[in-house]
Order: structure tokens, then C-alpha cells, then sequence
């Protein structure tokens, strides 16, 4: 039988499939050297330019384009000043649909700064047990940069995208409150990476008001006169005893609707042999009601006014009293059919968890956010026990962060 000669393939012109975006896995052993780089970083609330550095200096070398990063003038209009703005990286897209944006607070708590980063086993924690971790935010600034620079890097499909990092979360969410809505480029779908699981999408949050609380009383000599003096630590007192007893402090429960309020600062006195003419006390309180949590305030107000008028001096002086409140940051809820939340929750399903809503009773960078008309859901990423020394990195739900965050980002 005669051999018959095969003719060789044809060579194909067609160009080589794009990745599928159900794909896209990110490089993870890169995304945790970033957030343990990160973590390492001195930036508390308002010193936030060591982190800025470092992610413009990574999206650069990723090549992005100078001009598409910048760094808006929110320290102008935040109480707080601050040495540098809001960090925002807008890339065009590559296919239609509707902008989405990407975020996660650069600040830390006081008790963050010199963390020094280790990894243990399945977890991250800091080698200097008299610090936090600085996870909270650090992991969710990670996750947002290594969306950003797998997509530059490896030049992958993605809709109209904004990156932000905004400033000054943890005394206020200033960053996010006073930034420019302009700059973020209108974006249909948001995403904000906090504290908590992977699979944890928040919907919802409490509102807060901040109080500012000045007492003044009349000094006299301790030994020598001490009912010619007014003690403003003794109104202190006497009005945070008040609020103890009423219930009103702590955990609040008032006919159905709850809420929360402490006394966090209260500062006053340079010597035992001088009664106190001066006292400030710093103080807030929670509620997912308006009109609770209004009432809360209320009640803070009228025990200090009680106190004062309740504290005189043998002559029958009586000290005073300047209050002052702002409120940090509204309430929200998403709907339960908001397309973000509906898009988070198809991100997590892909990468194998399922997806849980909560309700927060912290404040966000989504409050404000979705207080502005930029519907807003916030994902974990792994941080537990923030705010502490006990502060730690699950490595595990860090990953799948990041593993979310990409889908999100190439849609």
C-alpha cells in the first residue's frame, strides 16, 4: 500500500486568546512580600507619605502612566491638615462597561507605628509585642495595588478603573469624606477592602457622633481653702456617673433601639495640691438610628449640664461648660439587590467561598462614600483583632483578597 505524504499544518494568523478573566489568578507570593512591606511603614492618620511613596514608586515600575496618579488637596479641607492628600490612579479601559473603583484606607492607628512584620505558620503578626500589626489597612492597600499592577504588568482586560487610597480614615474618614467626587471619575461599582474574612461583604453601617467636652471649674488650694474651689474632675465624674446609671454609656438599649457611646479621653490636673479648674473630655456615640443617636447626644449634654450646676464653691460659684459636637459620618444600607454587592458576591463564589452580608457597627470609608451617591461595598481581607498589640494576618484570607479583588477589577 502506497504511504501518502502528509502536508504540514497551516500556520495560524490569529492572535492568541486573551486570558479568560475566571483565569486571572494573581502572583500571591509577590502580593504578600507588598503588604508585609506595607505593614512595615510608620503612617499614622495624617503621616500617611512613606505609604504613598511606595505604592506610586510600584505603579510606576509596573508602568503606569506619571500623569494618571495623583494627589488631591483633601489635607485642605480635612480638620485633621495632614502632611499629604488622597493617593488616586485612573486607568482607562481596555472593553466597555461601566467604571469601577477599587479602595482601601493608607492610615494606621497610633499604636501601629514601628510594627515590625513576621510571619508565623498560616498567620502574620508583629515581632514587637507592644504594637499592632498594621494590617488594618495595610492588607486592603495591597489588595488594591496588586489588582492594579497585575493588570498593568500583564496587560489583562479590564473596564474603566479607579484606584483610591484616601487618608485620615481612622480619626474621621476625612480622606473619603472631603475628597473630590470629580477625581474618581463617576464610577458605577465600588469596592472598599477592610477588616474582617474574605468572604464578609458589608452592607451596612452605624452612624457616629464625635463630642468635644470642656470643663470648667475654679482653682483654689487644695490643703489650704478647698471649698473656695470648684473641682472640674469632680463634674466629670459626677456626669459620667449619671450617664452609667441611666444607661447611657456602653451598650445601649432604650425601647427596641440600640446604640453605643463611651468617654475615650478625659484629660486634666497638674498637681494633687490644686483643685482642677480645667478638664476635656473627648467622647462619641453610635447608633444605625438618627434619631437615637441623636438622643444619645442629648442625654451626654444634659448630664454634663447637670453637673456643672450640681458642683459650687462655699460663695456658690459654679464652674462651666463648652460643647461642641460634629457628626463623623451618617448610616448606610445597600439595597439587597445593589449591583455591587451582587458583583462581590460573584467574585467570592468563583475563588470557592460563600459570600456573607453583615452590618457594621464601625464606621467605613463606604459611609461616606455611599452617603455621596457612590453605593458602596467594603470586603475583608483577612485582619482580626485590629486596634491591638493582638492584631494579626490570616495569609490565607489575604489571598483570597487578592484573588477577589482582581475579578473585580477585569469584571
Amino acid at each position: 500500500m502506497a504511504k501518502t505524504k502528509k502536508s504540514p499544518p497551516a500556520k495560524s494568523s490569529a492572535k492568541p486568546a486573551p486570558e479568560s478573566a475566571q483565569a486571572f489568578e494573581p502572583d500571591l507570593q509577590r502580593a504578600i512580600d507588598l503588604v508585609m512591606r506595607l505593614m512595615a511603614i510608620p503612617g499614622k492618620s495624617g503621616e500617611e507619605s512613606g505609604v504613598v511613596r511606595l505604592i506610586t514608586s510600584e505603579l510606576k515600575k509596573a508602568g503606569a502612566k506619571p500623569a494618571d496618579i495623583t494627589n488631591d488637596d483633601v489635607t485642605t479641607r480635612s480638620p485633621l491638615g495632614g502632611e499629604i492628600g488622597n493617593l488616586i490612579f485612573q486607568l482607562p479601559g481596555t472593553v466597555k462597561g461601566p467604571r469601577r473603583l477599587l479602595m482601601a484606607h493608607m492610615d494606621t492607628v497610633p499604636l501601629c507605628v514601628g510594627s515590625k512584620p513576621i510571619r508565623k505558620g498560616l498567620f502574620v503578626q508583629s515581632a514587637d509585642k507592644s504594637t499592632g500589626l498594621g494590617a488594618d489597612d495595610r492588607a486592603g492597600c495591597a489588595v488594591v495595588l496588586t489588582a492594579a499592577l497585575e493588570i498593568l504588568r500583564r496587560k489583562l482586560p479590564h473596564p474603566p478603573l479607579t484606584f483610591f487610597w484616601p487618608v485620615q480614615e481612622e480619626v474621621g474618614l476625612f480622606g473619603a469624606h472631603h475628597v473630590d467626587l470629580a477625581r474618581l471619575g463617576k464610577p458605577k461599582l465600588a469596592f472598599n477592602w477592610d477588616g474582617g474574612a474574605a468572604e464578609k461583604l458589608t452592607t451596612g453601617a452605624t452612624g457616629a457622633y464625635r463630642m468635644q467636652i470642656e470643663i470648667h471649674g475654679l482653682a483654689a488650694h487644695a490643703g489650704g481653702a478647698p471649698e473656695r474651689g470648684v473641682s472640674a474632675i469632680t463634674i466629670v465624674a459626677l456626669a459620667v456617673a449619671e450617664l452609667q446609671a441611666g444607661g447611657w454609656l456602653g451598650l445601649i438599649h432604650k425601647d427596641g433601639i440600640r446604640g453605643t457611646s463611651n468617654v475615650g479621653v478625659v484629660q486634666g490636673g497638674a498637681a494633687t495640691n490644686v483643685i482642677t479648674d480645667r478638664v476635656d473630655v473627648r467622647a462619641e456615640c453610635r447608633s444605625h438610628d438618627p434619631k437615637f443617636r441623636k438622643q444619645i447626644l442629648d442625654m451626654y449634654r444634659d448630664a454634663f449640664e447637670r453637673a456643672v450646676k450640681s458642683v459650687t464653691s462655699i460663695e456658690g460659684k459654679i464652674g462651666g461648660m463648652k460643647f461642641t459636637s460634629r457628626m463623623d459620618y451618617d448610616s448606610f444600607a445597600l439595597g439587597d439587590d445593589e449591583p455591587c454587592v451582587l458583583e462581590a458576591e460573584r467574585a467570592a463564589k468563583e475563588c470557592g467561598l460563600s459570600p456573607i452580608r453583615a452590618i457594621s457597627n464601625g464606621g467605613l470609608d463606604a459611609n461616606w462614600l455611599s452617603a455621596r451617591g457612590i453605593p458602596t461595598v467594603t470586603l475583608g481581607c483577612g485582619q482580626s483583632d485590629v486596634h491591638t498589640v493582638r492584631e494579626r494576618l490570616d495569609i490565607k484570607a489575604f489571598e483570597n483578597a487578592c484573588r477577589i479583588g482582581l475579578r473585580l477589577a477585569t469584571a
